[in-house]
């Protein structure tokens, strides 16, 4: 059977690496930066997160999902470069579009956010079996509403590629053009989109009625068919990482008092 998530199981460390500990790391990527205030803090979490995709094994299945980012990345240069309302410095002239400094610099600076964001939820994503998380997540006393949301989460980009993947060989099949120029992809969006959709609801409620058949609505307390041994190092990672997290606090306190 087909994996409906990002994950692969490739036996390197980060496989087995605990969830939680996962979790520890977006927490402190993410937010480090942003109390720190310091640009440069961006890129060096981009580069740790890069470290540990590529140690990981995982750098290569994250491509795409950068890729997809710097559609949204070049709009937000193109954007606060040119029309930010804190542009008084010209940095350089493009024909006659005027790119100002003041607005490249927030857009690096959001950019940068974005880019980091996403690579330290790959580390999380790409190397963590969703049943895992949502396992490890109702032990800890959370929902089982709450992880089947989690587990949505995880499943629904290769769920919809995989759908739209057979709806479009099913359309060619038929003899519908789907490939080609703008106008062409155009023309074949529509026909394409609407059973992406259909089919994504026909799926929720299939799935919803396969939850309730096995006990999802149940009160009684669930038992664990295994239990997740943790990496030798998952305590100290864990504890490093809320240690940044407090340091950064610290650090930015300071500088206002």
């Amino acid at each position: 059977m087909k994996s409906i998530s990002l994950y692969v199981d490739n036996g390197t460390y980060l496989t087995k690496v605990h969830p939680f500990t996962k979790l520890a790391y977006i927490a402190a990527a993410i937010s480090v930066p942003l109390i720190g205030g310091r640009l440069w803090l961006f890129p060096l979490f981009i580069g740790v997160s890069i470290c540990f995709l590529a140690s990981g094994k995982i750098l290569k299945r994250a491509v795409p999902l950068i890729a997809f980012s710097f559609t949204i990345l070049i709009t937000i240069f193109l954007i606060h470069g040119l029309f930010n309302q804190q542009n008084t410095q010209v940095l350089f002239t493009l024909g006659p579009l005027r790119f100002y400094r003041e607005g490249l610099l927030y857009a690096l600076h959001i950019g940068l956010n974005i880019l980091n964001m996403l690579l330290s939820f790959a580390v999380l994503v790409l190397s963590t079996k969703p049943s895992d998380l949502v396992d490890e997540l109702e032990k800890r006393g959370f929902s089982p509403r709450f992880g089947y949301i989690i587990n949505s989460v995880f499943q629904i980009i290769p769920q919809m590629t995989g759908t739209m993947s057979t709806i479009m060989d099913a359309q060619r099949s038929r003899g519908m053009e789907t490939e080609g120029n703008l106008r062409t992809r155009a023309k074949a969006f529509i026909p394409l989109i609407s059973p992406v959709v259909m089919s994504s609801l026909i799926n929720t409620r299939e799935r919803a009625i396969a939850l309730e058949v096995r006990g999802f609505g149940a009160e009684k307390k669930k038992t664990w068919l295994k239990d997740r041994p943790s990496h030798p190092g998952d305590r100290a990672a864990g504890i490093i990482f809320l240690l940044l997290i407090g340091g950064a606090l610290i650090w930015r306190i300071s500088t206002w008092l």
